[in-house]
């Protein structure tokens, strides 16, 4: 039987909020985003944002399907996975805190916009843990039963476009605030997020721990 529209819109709005609650919390994705935002403006913040809403659609996706052999994989080499990710955020962080930041101006009209969504992609999709918020958050909302193919990609597309929803509304209001920020803030700015990364990063590692066999 066909689902009623108050059904699809139901699992549409649900799939959203899910993507919100995930993109959400404060990470280094966020840091980055911020960051570029004040440093080069809205395009440049909201090309990060997405790059992580494209590998938050990935785990969803693998979520929503119930791909376990996928989840089970990430589970058992969450290791790995979490000391790389770990390791790149510190190596983001170095590069961060090395590089003297631009001028606003100059910075603006440099930007590369393959390498702002492909490094939020790397960075996120580098959190295994990520598919496994995905798998309590669709059960809190009560989109952890099956449904047809259809439905699971309505549900897929709402989530991607809550998680755009939230670094379009995050880097609009950045990039408002964006003129109160001098060449001088922009330093700290620049600094601070270097130093939140490889906060992020550390505590990564620290919290990596082998899996017993």
């Amino acid at each position: 039987m066909a689902a009623s529209l108050a059904t699809i819109l139901g699992l549409l709005f649900r799939g959203i909020a899910c993507g919100v609650i995930i993109a959400a919390p404060v990470g280094p994705v966020n840091v980055i985003c911020v960051q570029r935002t004040i440093a080069r403006g809205w395009r440049a913040g909201l090309v990060s944002g997405f790059g992580s809403a494209l590998a938050d659609t990935i785990y969803g996706t693998i979520a929503a399907f119930s791909i376990s052999f996928v989840i089970s994989f990430l589970v058992r080499e969450v290791f790995w996975i979490r000391l790389f990710g770990g390791i790149i955020l510190i190596g983001i962080a170095g590069i961060y805190l090395s590089r003297r930041p631009q001028a606003m101006e100059t910075a603006k009209q440099e930007q590369t916009d393959h390498s702002d969504w492909a490094s939020t992609f790397l960075l996120t999709l580098t959190n295994p843990t990520t598919v496994l918020s995905f798998l309590a958050v669709l059960a809190a909302l009560r989109l952890a039963e099956q449904r047809n193919a259809l439905l699971t990609l309505l549900l897929i597309g709402g989530i991607f476009s809550g998680a755009m929803l939230w670094w379009v509304t995050l880097t609009g209001i950045v990039n408002r605030l964006r003129n109160r920020f001098t060449d001088n803030a922009l330093r700290w700015v620049h600094r601070a997020g270097g130093i939140a990364i490889g906060l992020f990063g550390i505590v990564t590692l620290l919290l990596t721990k082998r899996a017993p066999r």
